[in-house]
């Protein structure tokens, strides 16, 4: 890919995105945020759900004082 086919496709790119309506952009925007995980879980795996089921299984465990 040279140079100006690069600059080209960032042209055209930037001229389709100021192209759409404000409110389209902020909707897309709104659902690539849904569709993200959460940090926790995208930076460390499955570490942390595994680390938070067995921290509520343990208080549910857990004799009461009395």
């Amino acid at each position: 890919m040279s140079l100006n086919d690069y600059v080209k496709f960032l042209t055209q790119q930037a001229v389709r995105r100021m192209d759409q309506p404000k409110e389209e952009r902020r909707t897309r925007r709104e659902e690539r945020r849904a569709e993200r995980q959460p940090l926790s879980t995208q930076a460390f795996g499955m570490i942390p759900l595994g680390i938070s089921l067995f921290w509520r299984k343990r208080k549910k465990k857990k004799p009461r004082r009395s």
